[in-house]
């Protein structure tokens, strides 16, 4: 496997980061906050992270940040790090699905791209796709095909798809990008984006 080269990108971006823990009330730091800083550090792109572990809490993370951060517009990314199986999300032992997801954050992710981590499969038709960019506003949705225990994506790709975001605003030559130059690893997670 090739080494990541992770360009610094010339100007500071962001990215809100929502992750579903067994405690949100636990002050523990999770290995995702761990990149996050590292991300900040190594490729100027500076994140908000919030920890929840209720539907309610993933809601309420979201409205907070719609409603009272007034930088909202310079988060073009909405990282998803929630577990689950298929297209359902886990969150407080209840799956969700895609389309209870989607209504949930019903016209609030306008032109905003959705990135869901490996910790669960994103495989969605083009129907199920187009419904949850519809209902949302979301300009993509993105995640992987392939589940992996023992990789992370949060420590490999996903820092370059956040890279390649910012240096290239056209999402087409972003994952083109990403499978000339990593397409091992693309492929073994199954990188995918819908637009």
């Amino acid at each position: 496997m090739s080494k990541l080269a992770l360009p610094i990108t010339d100007v500071e971006n962001f990215i809100y980061c929502l992750e579903v823990v067994p405690n949100a009330d636990a002050s523990e730091i999770t290995e995702v906050v761990k990149i996050l800083e590292d991300i900040a550090f190594n490729q100027n792109i500076t994140s908000i992270y919030k920890a929840c572990d209720t539907i309610e809490g993933l809601e309420e993370s979201l409205s907070y940040l719609l409603y009272d951060d007034h930088n909202f517009k310079d988060y073009e990314i909405i990282y998803l790090v929630l577990p689950g199986e298929a297209n359902n999300v886990l969150i407080n032992d209840y799956y969700y699905s895609m389309e209870e997801i989607a209504e949930l954050f019903e016209g609030k992710l306008e032109g905003k791209v959705i990135h869901f981590a490996n910790k669960k499969v994103l495989d969605l038709s083009d129907e199920e796709s187009q419904y949850f960019i519809d209902v949302t506003g979301a300009r993509a949705v993105s995640g992987y095909g392939y589940p992996s225990e023992s990789m992370s994506s949060a420590f490999t790709i996903d820092r370059l798809f956040f890279s390649e975001f910012y240096k290239n605003d056209d999402l087409k030559e972003v994952v083109k990008h990403m499978y000339d130059q990593h397409s091992k690893l693309c492929r073994l997670l199954g990188f995918r984006l819908y637009y």
